[in-house]
């Protein structure tokens, strides 16, 4: 097990913080920092796992903190959300794989849905409050000959 100081254990427990598995941390640390550290060690900075159920409160309360602000930023924050950064991603993988016919294929059928706004979030439209809308009935009398006359016309239609 590697000796790590103060400014590595915080990269760690705020990259766990931030949904990256052990295993990338890991990687993480040996490129930043020139570090070897297993998995294992790793996972004793994670608060949420049983490896690390003795970490000390200082390091908790990051792991929190970080977590709680990693959610709460905008989408727009993350590259990948952002459809110009989907696009050019899948046109460099267009150009990489354009002899393979069928993957250049589901490449293009991807980027096209972007485009369109296949993606785009619907809206749902609710009552007032954000309940649900308010359905009103109303009873409308009619003649047995206004409602045939109705009906006919309808069926003309067709």
């Amino acid at each position: 097990m590697a000796k790590l100081r103060k400014a590595e254990q915080l990269y760690i427990v705020r990259s766990l913080a931030q949904f990256m598995t052990p295993t990338e941390v890991m990687k993480d640390i040996k490129d930043k920092f020139n570090i070897d550290v297993s998995p294992q060690q790793v996972e004793g900075y994670d608060p949420t796992k049983v490896a690390g159920r003795d970490l000390r409160q200082e390091f908790r309360d990051e792991f929190e903190k970080t977590r709680k602000e990693y959610l709460l930023q905008p989408i727009q924050n993350i590259s990948g959300a952002n459809d110009i950064v989907q696009l050019k991603i899948l046109s460099d993988l267009l150009f990489q794989k354009k002899t393979n016919v069928p993957m250049t294929i589901k490449l293009i059928d991807q980027m096209q849905k972007i485009v369109k706004g296949f993606y785009e979030k619907k809206i749902e439209i609710t009552g007032k409050g954000g309940g649900p809308l308010e359905a009103v009935q109303t009873a409308v009398s009619v003649s047995k000959e206004e409602y045939l006359k109705a009906r006919q016309e309808i069926m003309d239609d067709y």
